[in-house]
Protein backbone atom coordinates (compact mmCIF):
# COMPACT_ATOMS: atom_id res chain seq x y z
CA UNK A 1 0.00 0.00 0.00
CA UNK A 2 1.02 3.31 -1.08
CA UNK A 3 0.19 7.35 -0.20
CA UNK A 4 0.97 8.78 -3.99
CA UNK A 5 3.37 11.13 -2.02
CA UNK A 6 6.73 10.50 -3.72
CA UNK A 7 9.88 10.33 -2.27
CA UNK A 8 12.69 10.06 -4.14
CA UNK A 9 13.10 10.32 -8.37
CA UNK A 10 15.81 7.38 -9.79
CA UNK A 11 17.26 7.23 -12.47
CA UNK A 12 17.23 3.78 -14.41
CA UNK A 13 21.04 3.10 -15.16
CA UNK A 14 20.75 -0.57 -16.50
CA UNK A 15 17.75 -2.83 -18.46
CA UNK A 16 18.06 -6.39 -18.84
CA UNK A 17 15.95 -9.30 -19.88
CA UNK A 18 15.41 -11.78 -17.14
CA UNK A 19 13.60 -15.11 -16.16
CA UNK A 20 11.42 -13.14 -14.38
CA UNK A 21 10.80 -10.84 -17.52
CA UNK A 22 12.84 -7.44 -17.72
CA UNK A 23 15.37 -6.46 -15.02
CA UNK A 24 16.03 -2.93 -13.93
CA UNK A 25 18.30 -1.04 -11.82
CA UNK A 26 17.49 1.81 -10.74
CA UNK A 27 19.70 4.58 -9.07
CA UNK A 28 18.15 6.33 -5.77
CA UNK A 29 19.33 7.94 -2.60
CA UNK A 30 17.42 5.92 -0.60
CA UNK A 31 18.91 3.59 2.09
CA UNK A 32 17.63 0.30 4.46
CA UNK A 33 16.54 -1.34 1.28
CA UNK A 34 15.58 -4.56 2.29
CA UNK A 35 15.30 -7.57 -0.22
CA UNK A 36 11.74 -8.48 -1.18
CA UNK A 37 9.90 -4.96 0.24
CA UNK A 38 7.87 -3.15 -2.53
CA UNK A 39 8.66 -0.26 -4.43
CA UNK A 40 6.19 2.16 -6.34
CA UNK A 41 8.22 2.47 -9.59
CA UNK A 42 6.04 4.79 -11.40
CA UNK A 43 2.78 3.81 -9.84
CA UNK A 44 3.55 -0.06 -10.35
CA UNK A 45 4.27 -1.85 -7.53
CA UNK A 46 7.51 -3.94 -7.75
CA UNK A 47 9.32 -6.40 -5.70
CA UNK A 48 13.15 -5.51 -4.96
CA UNK A 49 15.26 -8.52 -5.98
CA UNK A 50 18.90 -6.65 -4.89
CA UNK A 51 20.30 -3.55 -3.38
CA UNK A 52 23.34 -1.57 -2.83
CA UNK A 53 25.01 1.34 -1.97
CA UNK A 54 22.33 4.09 -3.57
CA UNK A 55 20.84 0.79 -5.97
CA UNK A 56 18.13 -1.40 -6.40
CA UNK A 57 16.62 -3.65 -8.74
CA UNK A 58 13.46 -4.81 -9.74
CA UNK A 59 12.23 -7.00 -12.49
CA UNK A 60 8.53 -6.18 -14.36
CA UNK A 61 6.88 -9.71 -15.24
CA UNK A 62 5.14 -10.20 -18.82
CA UNK A 63 1.68 -9.21 -17.58
CA UNK A 64 3.24 -6.19 -15.77
CA UNK A 65 4.73 -5.32 -19.13
CA UNK A 66 1.38 -5.51 -21.39
CA UNK A 67 -0.26 -3.35 -19.02
CA UNK A 68 2.26 -0.31 -18.71
CA UNK A 69 5.01 1.36 -20.24
CA UNK A 70 7.80 -0.64 -18.14
CA UNK A 71 8.62 -2.56 -21.68
CA UNK A 72 10.24 1.00 -22.85
CA UNK A 73 12.39 1.93 -20.43
CA UNK A 74 16.01 2.75 -21.28
CA UNK A 75 18.76 3.92 -19.07
CA UNK A 76 18.33 7.26 -18.20
CA UNK A 77 14.64 7.58 -17.96
CA UNK A 78 13.53 8.87 -14.76
CA UNK A 79 10.84 7.22 -12.32
CA UNK A 80 8.77 8.79 -9.14
CA UNK A 81 9.76 6.61 -6.16
CA UNK A 82 7.76 5.78 -3.26
CA UNK A 83 8.30 3.27 -0.80
CA UNK A 84 5.68 0.85 1.16
CA UNK A 85 3.55 2.92 3.35
CA UNK A 86 4.48 2.11 7.31
CA UNK A 87 1.35 1.16 9.38
CA UNK A 88 1.39 4.39 11.41
CA UNK A 89 2.70 6.90 8.72
CA UNK A 90 0.80 9.73 8.00
CA UNK A 91 -1.93 9.53 4.93
CA UNK A 92 -0.86 12.29 3.00
CA UNK A 93 -1.87 11.53 -0.80
CA UNK A 94 -4.87 8.60 -0.87
CA UNK A 95 -4.83 4.92 -0.59
CA UNK A 96 -2.72 3.90 -3.98
CA UNK A 97 -2.58 0.22 -4.56
CA UNK A 98 0.85 0.38 -7.26
CA UNK A 99 -1.50 -1.29 -9.48
CA UNK A 100 -1.52 0.04 -12.81
CA UNK A 101 -5.20 0.38 -14.03
CA UNK A 102 -4.05 1.36 -17.40
CA UNK A 103 -2.47 4.19 -19.61
CA UNK A 104 -2.88 7.65 -20.02
CA UNK A 105 -2.12 9.93 -23.25
CA UNK A 106 -1.28 13.85 -22.06
CA UNK A 107 -3.15 15.82 -24.57
CA UNK A 108 -2.51 19.55 -23.08
CA UNK A 109 0.01 21.07 -20.86
CA UNK A 110 -0.36 24.78 -20.19
CA UNK A 111 0.49 27.29 -17.83
CA UNK A 112 -2.57 28.78 -15.50
CA UNK A 113 -1.50 31.55 -12.99
CA UNK A 114 1.02 29.97 -10.37
CA UNK A 115 0.08 26.06 -11.61
CA UNK A 116 0.05 23.90 -14.85
CA UNK A 117 -2.64 22.18 -16.32
CA UNK A 118 -2.58 19.27 -17.73
CA UNK A 119 -4.90 17.01 -19.86
CA UNK A 120 -4.63 13.25 -20.30
CA UNK A 121 -6.73 10.85 -22.09
CA UNK A 122 -7.64 8.20 -19.72
CA UNK A 123 -8.67 4.59 -21.55
CA UNK A 124 -12.66 3.95 -20.62
CA UNK A 125 -12.29 1.40 -18.18
CA UNK A 126 -10.83 4.27 -15.81
CA UNK A 127 -13.99 7.01 -17.05
CA UNK A 128 -16.58 5.77 -14.25
CA UNK A 129 -14.22 5.90 -11.24
CA UNK A 130 -13.46 10.30 -12.42
CA UNK A 131 -15.21 12.87 -10.18
CA UNK A 132 -14.30 16.21 -9.72
CA UNK A 133 -12.27 16.80 -6.62
CA UNK A 134 -12.13 13.16 -6.32
CA UNK A 135 -8.36 11.14 -6.53
CA UNK A 136 -6.14 9.82 -9.32
CA UNK A 137 -2.55 8.47 -9.38
CA UNK A 138 -0.39 9.80 -12.49
CA UNK A 139 2.98 8.08 -12.53
CA UNK A 140 2.66 7.20 -9.24
CA UNK A 141 1.95 10.83 -8.55
CA UNK A 142 -1.46 11.21 -5.92
CA UNK A 143 -3.05 13.94 -8.05
CA UNK A 144 -7.08 15.91 -7.58
CA UNK A 145 -8.84 15.25 -10.26
CA UNK A 146 -9.39 19.24 -11.20
CA UNK A 147 -12.00 18.88 -14.01
CA UNK A 148 -13.52 16.70 -16.60
CA UNK A 149 -12.81 18.41 -20.12
CA UNK A 150 -14.60 15.44 -21.81
CA UNK A 151 -15.98 12.14 -21.17
CA UNK A 152 -12.45 10.47 -21.24
CA UNK A 153 -10.32 13.26 -20.41
CA UNK A 154 -9.24 14.00 -16.84
CA UNK A 155 -7.71 17.88 -16.70
CA UNK A 156 -4.90 17.82 -13.53
CA UNK A 157 -3.71 21.10 -11.71
CA UNK A 158 -0.17 20.76 -10.80
CA UNK A 159 1.65 22.99 -8.46
CA UNK A 160 5.13 24.29 -8.83
CA UNK A 161 6.82 21.91 -5.82
CA UNK A 162 5.47 18.58 -7.30
CA UNK A 163 6.82 19.73 -10.82
CA UNK A 164 10.35 19.96 -9.13
CA UNK A 165 9.63 17.01 -7.33
CA UNK A 166 8.39 14.74 -9.57
CA UNK A 167 9.06 13.69 -13.23
CA UNK A 168 5.46 15.44 -14.07
CA UNK A 169 7.45 18.49 -14.66
CA UNK A 170 8.98 16.48 -17.76
CA UNK A 171 5.66 15.69 -19.10
CA UNK A 172 4.66 16.74 -22.85
CA UNK A 173 1.81 16.52 -25.08
CA UNK A 174 1.88 12.41 -26.66
CA UNK A 175 3.85 11.43 -23.44
CA UNK A 176 2.34 7.86 -22.08
CA UNK A 177 1.75 8.01 -18.11
CA UNK A 178 0.21 5.22 -15.46
CA UNK A 179 -2.78 5.70 -14.27
CA UNK A 180 -4.42 4.30 -11.11
CA UNK A 181 -8.44 4.91 -10.29
CA UNK A 182 -8.81 5.86 -6.53
CA UNK A 183 -9.33 2.17 -4.75
CA UNK A 184 -12.78 3.35 -2.72
CA UNK A 185 -13.84 4.06 -6.37
CA UNK A 186 -13.49 0.92 -7.44
CA UNK A 187 -15.17 -0.84 -4.62
CA UNK A 188 -18.08 1.65 -4.68
CA UNK A 189 -18.44 0.67 -8.64
CA UNK A 190 -18.62 -3.04 -7.77
CA UNK A 191 -21.24 -2.50 -4.90
CA UNK A 192 -23.22 -0.37 -7.00
CA UNK A 193 -23.52 -2.89 -10.49
CA UNK A 194 -26.03 -5.06 -9.06
CA UNK A 195 -28.64 -2.05 -9.43
CA UNK A 196 -28.31 -0.79 -12.34
CA UNK A 197 -30.26 -1.09 -15.04
CA UNK A 198 -29.17 -4.29 -17.34
CA UNK A 199 -27.51 -1.58 -19.98
CA UNK A 200 -25.17 0.13 -17.18
CA UNK A 201 -24.73 -3.08 -15.51
CA UNK A 202 -22.78 -5.04 -18.06
CA UNK A 203 -21.49 -1.82 -19.32
CA UNK A 204 -19.80 -1.21 -15.53
CA UNK A 205 -18.91 -4.56 -14.85
CA UNK A 206 -16.88 -4.33 -18.17
CA UNK A 207 -14.14 -1.93 -16.56
CA UNK A 208 -13.77 -4.31 -13.37
CA UNK A 209 -10.63 -5.55 -13.30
Amino acid sequence: MFTGLITDVGTIDQVAAAAAGREFRVRTSFTGLVAGESIAVNGACLTVRAFGDGWFTVAAVTTTLERTTIGAWAPGRRVNLERALALGDRLGGHLVQGHVDGVGTVEGVRPHGDAWLVDVRVPASLVPLLVPLGAITVDGVSLTVNALPAEDVVQLSLIEYTMRHTTLGELLVGRQVHLEGDMIGKYVQRLAAPHLAPADASRWRGTLT
